[in-house]
């Protein structure tokens, strides 16, 4: 991600967050302040209707309550009918590890003990990345399940000749419209039944719940009234579930992202590569015509470089001895090419420098130059035609010290 994209973002996540906080500010801090104002006046009532007891001795008690709640403690369990209620009891301690591993901690129920919370941190460790596991594997199933159902409609409606484009539509339409039925409004109307929520109260334990917000004012199974064991454990399943129903969601998105993202990368390579097109045959048409220099030739038609400086010949190497017999007077010799000057072409391989080398490359060496490159392509043949100042006749034999 380039810093500029980063940038942007951390931007627009920091007015998100400063937007969402003056919403809830200007929300919940008159209710605050209006809980305070009645905690005051039950004080000073309770003050007035007991007289022997004293302001601090009441605040005391008021902090002493505070934290036996904060502790999990209800004080409804002072009845005789429910005496035997436990926070930890097999359902509840269940529940509260599952939440832990998934993340959530509602904060309800909270470790007081030295040794509970060290082995929190372990147990924590250990049972969420083990959980990630378990939740993408459930997800992964989960996905392809309600894909395979949904699969089956698409092709009802490609048989009714709905467009493709319109059946992917309504496809996601549906995946996104079962998933909050089987996960949202259904636990929703259960929640209501069985802890005496209002709607609103339970839409809002379901999203807070399965987007792993947990804030924990509202928890299933805490009222000390419910007794059913099992009751807890069946949420942490349905939690389970809920989860990885998101998490597949979330994954197709990510997919359709990924998807989009690398459609636009290759449109965008096709426009460069068609931009780049246009600009070099434009450059090379304003070249042509303004230009007074011609195109540079082709590989072909490219000049012989210079030759290069000739090296001292080996003295194990001896000289031809048919190199006298070549300057007959019978017709005079064909005047050597005089080597051309110095180019700035581009310099070739080594190896393309390189040319057969027959008895004339060694008589001109002796005279200070060396044969032309011959041109790229063709190679120069074993036997070069002889000069024609040496006619041979029919019946004149070859000489032998000339090699073919």
């Amino acid at each position: 991600m380039r810093s500029t994209t980063l940038l942007a973002l951390l931007a627009l996540v920091l007015l998100y967050l400063v937007s969402g906080a003056l919403v809830f500010q200007a929300l919940e801090q008159p209710h605050e302040q209006q809980a305070q104002r009645e905690l005051g006046e039950a004080r000073e009532k309770f003050l007035r209707a007991h007289p022997s007891v004293s302001d601090h001795d009441l605040g005391l008690f008021i902090k002493d309550v505070a934290d036996a709640l904060g502790g999990g403690a209800n004080p409804d369990t002072n009845s005789t009918s429910n005496s035997n209620h436990s926070a930890w009891d097999l359902g509840s301690a269940f529940f509260f590890s599952g939440t832990i591993i998934t993340t959530i901690g509602y904060g309800n129920a909270a470790l007081r003990t030295d040794a509970g919370r060290l082995f929190c941190i372990f147990y924590a460790l250990v049972g969420i990345p083990l959980f990630g596991i378990l939740l993408a594997g459930v997800g992964d199933r989960l996905g392809s399940s309600l894909r395979r159902g949904i699969g089956h409609i698409e092709a009802i409606f490609l048989k009714w000749h709905v467009p493709p484009g319109l059946v992917r539509i309504l496809s996601a339409v549906l995946f996104l419209l079962i998933g909050c039925l089987l996960f949202v409004l259904t636990p929703t109307f259960v929640f209501c039944y069985m802890e005496g929520w209002s709607k609103l109260e339970a839409i809002y334990f379901v999203v807070v719940t399965l987007t792993t917000v947990g804030f924990g004012d509202y928890v299933a199974g805490a009222s000390p009234n419910q007794n059913f064991a099992a009751y807890q454990p069946l949420v942490w399943f349905w939690i389970l579930l809920g989860l990885a129903y998101f998490a597949s969601v979330l994954t197709t998105i990510g997919n359709w992202l990924r998807v989009v993202s690398r459609r636009t990368r290759a449109e965008m390579g096709g426009l460069t590569a068609q931009a780049a097109s246009w600009t070099g045959t434009v450059t090379a048409r304003v070249t042509q015509r303004v230009g007074p220099t011609a195109p540079p030739p082709s590989e072909k038609e490219r000049p012989p470089l210079p030759p290069p400086p000739c090296p001292a010949q080996p003295p194990s190497r001896p000289l031809s001895p048919a190199a006298p017999e070549k300057t007959e007077p019978s017709s005079p010799p064909t005047p050597p090419t005089p080597p051309t000057p110095p180019t700035a072409s581009a310099l070739d391989y080594p190896s393309e420098n390189l040319a057969f080398i027959d008895e004339s490359s060694d008589t001109q060496s002796e005279r200070g130059c060396a044969l032309p490159r011959a041109p790229r392509g063709r190679r120069r043949p074993l036997n070069p035609p002889r000069k024609p100042s040496r006619p041979r006749g029919p019946g004149r034999p070859r000489d032998k010290g000339v090699p073919a």
